[in-house]
């Protein structure tokens, strides 16, 4: 069970969390050197699969179990005219993620990996951030462990996304709140709000910003103000992980903003996480930049749902196919750099 019932006890859990295994990833280098190739012509694939094992504490390390969580909530600030699509969207999208009907069933299924829905009190959306703070203590709190449960213990990556009409809105204040620049800097179109839905936006984050500029200095205070259910889910997530030694790859915009409050209070907090792509939500490139998070892939995507963390497994797994397939100089009677460097050339005739 988490450890935490509370944000204090929250926080205090961020400032007590294993390392990783550097014998591990020192490991992983090791044989990378004795590998078939130039030294790391392999570019980052050589550092993923250092990564993979320096947080699952082996090597090389596995990917045989990889989960895709999904969380689900809604949001009172849809009620500003900030989404292109009505509230109702969330549920119904869940049930197409149980139909298999959506693009993340078919990524998952192609990157090998389980998926699982956690819808979070849909029918009881957060209160709207521009009149009070969006959850309770108690509601961010149960949001944050439903988020902490849903990751297995023996799951060897966890990929992590989200559904809920609303969020880039909420994510755009919360990453305002954190590392400033208001809604202008921050806010998109999200789902395709027109240019009017956009001015919106923006004004919506400011008059939250505005509303709740007392604890902008809290960041845990920060996410159950301006976050939802879904975001705190993601944030329980990432901290479980870390806790369980597993590495995690984080989706797009929403789902990197909900991570964010944790390198507030931690500055190490996100180093077992990778950011699957850079999406094209206004926004995620700065937030990644912040972050200090260089992207897998940049493809122009920007549904959620966890689709360009759901790719980038494929990227890992062609990764560790090299490091553990590949024949070493020795194995494959091949001479290495520093062989043919020391031999002495043949004289003429």
């Amino acid at each position: 069970m988490p450890d935490f019932t509370s944000i204090p006890e929250l926080r205090a859990l961020c400032l007590d969390l294993p390392a990783g295994h550097s014998a591990a990833s020192a490991a992983v280098a090791a044989r990378e050197a004795t590998l078939t190739k130039p030294p790391k012509s392999l570019g980052r694939l050589e550092d993923l699969v250092a990564w993979l094992a320096h947080w699952q504490g082996r090597s090389p390390p596995r990917l045989d179990r990889v989960d895709v969580l999904i969380f689900a909530g809604n949001h009172g600030v849809t009620r500003q005219g900030v989404s292109a699509y009505p509230a109702e969207v969330t549920a119904q999208m869940v049930a197409n993620f149980s139909r298999g009907g959506a693009a993340i069933n078919q990524l998952a299924r192609t990157a090998g990996a389980s998926l699982r829905v956690v819808p979070l009190a849909l029918e009881q959306p957060t209160a709207d951030f521009t009149e009070q703070p969006a959850l309770s203590e108690a509601e961010f709190i149960a949001a944050a462990r439903a988020g902490y449960e849903a990751v297995a213990a023996g799951c060897d990556l966890v990929c992590l996304g989200e559904m809920g009409i609303g969020n880039t809105t909420a994510a755009a204040a919360l990453a305002a709140a954190l590392f400033g620049g208001g809604g202008a800097r921050w806010a998109g179109r999200g789902t395709g709000v027109d240019d009017d839905g956009l001015a919106r936006k923006r004004g919506v984050i400011d008059r939250a910003l505005a509303r709740h500029a007392s604890m902008l200095h809290d960041p845990p205070h920060v996410a159950a103000a301006l976050g939802g259910r879904e975001l705190a889910a993601i944030l329980g997530a990432v901290l479980a992980a870390r806790r369980h030694s597993i590495p995690v790859l984080l989706d797009g915009f929403v789902s990197t903003a909900a991570a964010a409050p944790l390198i507030k209070l931690r500055g190490d907090m996100l180093a077992h996480t990778l950011a699957g792509h850079v999406s094209a939500e206004a926004g995620h490139r700065a937030l990644l930049d912040e972050l200090h998070l260089e992207p897998l892939l940049d493809l122009d995507m920007r549904l959620g749902e966890a689709s360009g963390a759901a790719l980038a497994v494929l990227i890992l797994r062609a990764a560790l196919a090299c490091h553990t397939g590949m024949a070493t100089f020795a194995q494959a009677g091949v001479s290495d750099k520093d062989d043919g460097a020391a031999r002495e050339p043949k004289a003429a005739g």
